[in-house]
């Protein structure tokens, strides 16, 4: 077996190019491969492709890359929570391929399991089927590239689009635990997009908080094989940023009700 342990996040990087596809792991700020993408930045690496379910906040994950206009082009579901993220799509700076978040990680999923598209229900009667969905804008507003139509089938009296899979050039990805052959165990809700977005990269690059030896871990625990890592970096404990802050006041009774406490 193959160790693919490397000795720092800059090194596991180093190859990525000005240009490459990346499907990047998380949710909102959960389990995102912080590490590897601050390395990524360090070195400088630009006009990429990303596919992730965000685009990170402003100033932390993907946004670092995002608010240094390292990002070309991004097939997100979710974009709501990165102001940059807006101004730059709106002005004509970033391309944006908006998809369904289950289709997003069916997209991932397929192309990792080698099928190159699927059928699904999800955006049938809407412009993810029907196409005229801004992409990217002109300075001045106008659209500037819209999304073409895709192909619409019936099964069993029922309509389903299609979608094709997707198999970037590299995947970063965060997980709790690995060992030197690249299996890994996500925690908690980190074992969301991590996954699929380390079985649809050709290369995919691993952040572990903790290295274990080869048969340390339970083999009905390790939720991605390491047949689908080529690196693994040991980061250490990572910081575990709140992405929004809720703030509870005192429990209403009905004694604050009536006096308005």
């Amino acid at each position: 077996m193959i160790d693919k342990v490397v000795a720092s996040a800059a090194e596991a990087v180093a190859d990525i190019p000005d240009g490459a596809s990346l499907a990047v792991g998380g949710f909102g700020l959960c389990g995102i491969p912080e590490n590897l993408i601050e390395a990524l930045h360090a070195q400088g690496t630009t006009d990429l492709e990303t596919i992730s379910n965000n685009c990170g906040v402003d100033g932390w994950g993907l946004g670092r890359l995002l608010e240094d206009h390292r990002i070309r082009r991004t097939i997100s579901s979710y974009v709501g929570e990165n102001k940059e993220f807006a101004r730059q799509f709106l002005s004509g700076e970033l391309e944006v391929e908006l998809t369904p978040q289950g289709t997003l990680a069916e997209k991932l999923r397929a192309g990792g399991a080698g099928i190159p598209a699927f059928f699904t229900p999800a955006g049938v009667g809407t412009q993810v089927s029907e196409g005229g969905l801004p992409q990217r804008y002109n300075t001045d507003g106008t659209v500037a590239k819209a999304s073409e139509p895709k192909e619409v089938r019936s099964f069993d009296g029922a309509d389903y689009v299609m979608e094709h899979s997707v198999t970037p050039d590299f995947a970063l990805v965060h997980a709790a635990k690995g060992d030197r052959y690249g299996n890994l165990v996500f925690h908690a809700a980190a074992a969301n997009f991590n996954p699929l977005a380390a079985m649809a990269g050709r290369i995919t690059i691993a952040q572990v908080e903790e290295l274990v030896e080869p048969g340390e871990l339970d083999p009905e625990h390790i939720h991605t094989p390491g047949i689908f890592v080529q690196r693994v970096v040991v980061v250490g404990a990572i910081e575990k940023r709140i992405e929004k802050r809720t703030i509870t006041g005192a429990p209403i009774t009905p004694a604050t009700k009536e006096f308005g406490a």
